[in-house]
C-alpha cells in the first residue's frame, strides 16, 4: 500500500485557481461487482511528479482502481479526494453519436484557452486600474496584480502558448486521423485510442491517468509517449504490460494480486527485473508454505482419522481397569486430536492457496503423412492498397519461428492473414490471436458456451479430433469461476486470456500472434515469453513490445518499415 498525508479542504466555487500541484488520495478503498469482490482495503495517493504503476493479474481490479481514482466509479467503502485537475484516457473508449474529431480536439484545448483568456483579462483589469479607472469589482491595483500573477501560472503551468503545437505533434507522432470532421464513430479502435492519448498529453492536467497506453502504438509512438511522459510536470499513474515502459517512467509498482499476508504489495524505486525477482520469490514462499501446511493438515486429518477408529474399533484397556476410567480416556485421546487439529487449521487459514500457475500445453508435430513439407507455404504478398511485397517467400515448418516488426499501417496484421491462408494441406491446423478480438458473443454467454460453440464448428468441419483438444480450463488462463461467468462481465484483459485459450484449443500446429501482449498482465507476458521458445509447433509473431522484440532478437525477422 502507499500512504500519504490527508488533504487540505477544497476551494470554494469561485475562488482563484490554485497552482497547488495535483493530489489523489485514496483510503481503504473497496470495490465488488455482483457476486465477485475486486479490491479490498487499497489505499493510494498521487501526488507532485509521483510516477506509479499498477500490475496485477487480468480481473485483479487495475482499470477499476483507475476509475475509481478518476471519479467515474464510487467505492463501496472508502474514500476518495481529489485536488487540482486530472485526465483519464481508459481502455476502452465509447464514442459519442455525432461528435467529431474537431470536437474533441477543441475540448481538449478549453483548459489552455481558458488560462489564455483569464490572463489576457487580468491583465487588461490591472491596466485599467493603472490608467485610474474604478474597477467594477472593487479590486485595488495589488489585488489585480495578484490576481495578475496567478493568471500567468496557471498560464505557464498549462504551457497555453504551445498547447497547439503539443497537439499536433502528438497527433502527427502517434499516426492519428487528422480529418477534423470525421466522427469519432467511423474510427477504429486504434485510431480512436490515439486521438484520445493526444488529446490528453496536451491537456498537461495536474494528474494523468493512462490505461495501457502503448496498446495501439508503433515503435516510434511509443518512444514519443516515453518521451513526453519522462517530462510530464505532473504526476503519472498508468495501468501497462509494456515491462520496458514501467522501466523507463515509473517510480514505483502497486501490484494489486493478493500476497500471503492479504493487501497489494508496494515495490519501491527499482527496475522491472529488480521487481519480477522480488515477486518470483516471494511467490515461491508463499507456494512452499501453502504446501507445508497442507502436508501437516493431512497428515493430521489421517492421524486423527485412524485414533478414531481405533477408539472405535480396536482399543481395549488393560485387564482390571474400570469401565468409567476406560470411557474417560477415549475422550481424552479424542479431544487431544481434536485440539490440535484445530490449531493447525487456524494456522493453516492465515496460508490461502497461492495463485495458479499457467499450464501452457505441448502443441507441436504436424499432421499424419505430412511428410517433409513445411506447414505454411506463401510466395509473395499482394493485397492492394496494403501491402505489395511480391519478394517475400516464407515457408514455415515445425518449431520454425519468425518475427514480424514495423510500424504501424505497413501490413504486419495483413501478412498474418495471409499466412492464415496459406496451409499446405487442409488438416494444418493454424491458430491465430488477431490484435482485436473477432469472437461474437451472444447474448450472455459464459466462456464455456463459447468454448464449446467453438469446438463443434471445429469438430464438425473435421478440424481436429476430439482427443487432441486442449481443455479450455486446463491451461489456467482463466479460472473454472470466470469462464462461468458472461464474456461481457469480462475485464478486457480476462477477454483476450479467453481469446488465447480458445487458440490453442484446437491445438494449432502454427501460432500466428498479433501483438500478443496487449491488454494481459505482465506476468502472463513474461510467462507466455518463456513459453513461445520452446513449444514445438511454428510460432510467427507481430509485437512493437520492446523487451519481446529483444527477447527474440535471434529470431529470423521480417521488418515491414
Amino acid at each position: 500500500m502507499v500512504p500519504g498525508a490527508d488533504l487540505p479542504p477544497e476551494p470554494a466555487a469561485g475562488a482563484r485557481m490554485s497552482t497547488t500541484p495535483g493530489l489523489i488520495a485514496a483510503r481503504k478503498v473497496t470495490f465488488a461487482y455482483p457476486g465477485r469482490p475486486v479490491l479490498a482495503d487499497v489505499s493510494l495517493t498521487v501526488s507532485g511528479r509521483n510516477r506509479i504503476g499498477l500490475v496485477g493479474e487480468n480481473g485483479s481490479g487495475k482499470s477499476t482502481l483507475l476509475q475509481i481514482l478518476a471519479g467515474r466509479l464510487e467505492p463501496a467503502t472508502g474514500t476518495v479526494r481529489r485536488r487540482g485537475t486530472l485526465t483519464m484516457v481508459a481502455q476502452e473508449l465509447q464514442a459519442v453519436p455525432h461528435e467529431t474529431l474537431g470536437d474533441l480536439l477543441a475540448a481538449s484545448m478549453q483548459r489552455s484557452r481558458a488560462a489564455q483568456t483569464r490572463m489576457e483579462e487580468a491583465a487588461a483589469r490591472a491596466a485599467a486600474i493603472d490608467a485610474g479607472e474604478v474597477d467594477p469589482g472593487g479590486r485595488t491595483r495589488a489585488g489585480a496584480m495578484a490576481e495578475v500573477a496567478d493568471a500567468v501560472a496557471a498560464y505557464e503551468n498549462a504551457r497555453a502558448w504551445d498547447a497547439d503545437r503539443e497537439l499536433d505533434e502528438a497527433l502527427t507522432r502517434f499516426g492519428a486521423p487528422r480529418d477534423l470532421g470525421r466522427p469519432l464513430t467511423e474510427m477504429s479502435v486504434g485510431e480512436r485510442y490515439r486521438v484520445h492519448l493526444a488529446c490528453a498529453l496536451a491537456e498537461r492536467s495536474d494528474v494523468l491517468l493512462l490505461d495501457e497506453p502503448t496498446n495501439h502504438l508503433d515503435l516510434a509512438a511509443i518512444e514519443h509517449l516515453t518521451a513526453r511522459l519522462e517530462e510530464w510536470p505532473g504526476a503519472v499513474v498508468l495501468v501497462t504490460h509494456d515491462r520496458q515502459l514501467l522501466d523507463d517512467v515509473v517510480s514505483e509498482i502497486l501490484d494489486l494480486d493478493s500476497t500471503m499476508n492479504g493487501p497489494p504489495a508496494r515495490y519501491g524505486a527499482l527496475h522491472y527485473a529488480d521487481y519480477r525477482a522480488s515477486k518470483d520469490a516471494a511467490l515461491a514462499r508463499w507456494r512452499t508454505r501453502f504446501r507445508t501446511e497442507q502436508k501437516r493438515l493431512e497428515e493430521l486429518f489421517y492421524s486423527r482419522d485412524s485414533s478414531y477408529e481405533g477408539l472405535s474399533d480396536e482399543w481395549r484397556p488393560p485387564k482390571g481397569s474400570n469401565k468409567n476410567r476406560r470411557g474417560t480416556r477415549a475422550k481424552q485421546h479424542v479431544t487431544a486430536a481434536d485440539r490440535q487439529l484445530t490449531r493447525l487449521e487456524a494456522r493453516a487459514v492465515s496460508v490461502p492457496p497461492p495463485p495458479p500457475e499457467v499450464a501452457w500445453p505441448h502443441l507441436g508435430g504436424e499432421p499424419d503423412g505430412h511428410g517433409n513439407a513445411p506447414l505454411l507455404l506463401l510466395p509473395g504478398a499482394h493485397v492492394p492498397g496494403r501491402l505489395e511485397r511480391p519478394d517475400l517467400m516464407i515457408s514455415l515448418e515445425r518449431e520454425d519461428r519468425l518475427l514480424l516488426v514495423g510500424p504501424n499501417g505497413r501490413g504486419k496484421s495483413t501478412l498474418l492473414g495471409l499466412l492464415a491462408q496459406a496451409g499446405t494441406a487442409p488438416d494444418v491446423r493454424v491458430g491465430v490471436l488477431w490484435q482485436e478480438s473477432r469472437l461474437e458473443i451472444v447474448g450472455r454467454e459464459t466462456g464455456f458456451d463459447v468454448a464449446t460453440r467453438v469446438v463443434l464448428a471445429e469438430l464438425a468441419r473435421g478440424g481436429v479430433d476430439a482427443d487432441e483438444l486442449v481443455p479450455i480450463a486446463a491451461t489456467g488462463l482463466l479460472s473454472e469461476e470466470d469462464l462461468d461467468r458472461p464474456v461481457v462481465d469480462l475485464s478486457v484483459g480476462q477477454r483476450r486470456r479467453l481469446d488465447l485459450a480458445l487458440v490453442l484449443m484446437t491445438a494449432p500446429h502454427v501460432l500466428l500472434l498479433d501483438e500478443p501482449t496487449n491488454h494481459l498482465a505482465v506476468d502472463l507476458v513474461d510467462s507466455m515469453t518463456g513459453w513461445l521458445r520452446w513449444v514445438a509447433c511454428a510460432v510467427v509473431v507481430a509485437t512493437h513490445d520492446r523487451l519481446m522484440r529483444e527477447d527474440y532478437a535471434d529470431w529470423p525477422t521480417i521488418d515491414l518499415g
